[in-house]
């Protein structure tokens, strides 16, 4: 049996990262981990909670009120996809209304907030066989993933606000000029030298 992974898809908003990921892990049979789709579980828990809104955001009490959010993703075999719980409630549809959208960058800067989602993130990802894409999964999240793609867009990368950082031995695909089809092909290479332990 060959062993499972934990494949972390880096890369700025817009580069593809979410189709690529999500298509990795559907032909893999790994769990997809929408590392977006948890600060917007958070932010819907804020904003039940009147936590968060009409410029007003309590900061205190989202702190302390970290340890009783729950996160986890359950396939749905009928959409063919992995939607996301907040605590055993499924808010997949529900997170990504415009209330959300426009507080969840607000929430997502507490650094207590990040810190609670990587841990959530590293539980998840204790038995690997998941894929996760992010901004930082590879560098912060799993650092030592068995596999790091920084999927670019021939873009900058270093601009002053949430530059994207490289994990050391990240595999670098330029997407820009490649279908998903194309990017697919490229990365079974990858996976397999991975799963069977050989390297370049």
């Amino acid at each position: 049996m060959k062993k499972k992974l934990i494949i972390a898809i880096d890369g700025y908003s817009s580069c593809g990262k979410s189709t690529f990921a999500k298509q990795i892990a559907r032909e893999l049979d790994y769990i997809y981990i929408d590392s977006g789709a948890m600060y917007r579980a958070v932010t819907l828990y804020c904003i039940r909670r009147n936590l968060v809104g009409s410029g007003v955001i309590i900061e205190d009490t989202i702190i302390n009120e970290l340890k009783d959010i729950h996160i986890e993703f359950v396939y749905n075999p009928d959409m063919a996809e992995y939607e996301t719980y907040l605590n055993s409630e499924n808010v997949e549809r529900e997170i990504r209304g415009l209330d959300v959208s426009a507080h969840v960058s607000r929430i997502s800067q507490i650094p207590e907030v990040r810190s609670r989602m990587v841990e959530l993130q590293r539980q998840i990802g204790v038995f690997k066989g998941i894929v996760m894409d992010g901004r930082d999964i590879g560098t912060v999240v799993f650092p030592d993933a068995d596999n790091n793609i920084t999927a670019r867009d021939i873009t900058d990368e270093n601009r002053d606000i949430s530059p994207l950082r490289r994990a050391d031995d990240a595999v670098v695909l330029d997407n820009s000029r490649m279908t998903v089809g194309e990017q697919m092909d490229w990365v079974r290479r990858i996976i397999e030298q991975k799963r069977d332990g050989s390297r370049d």
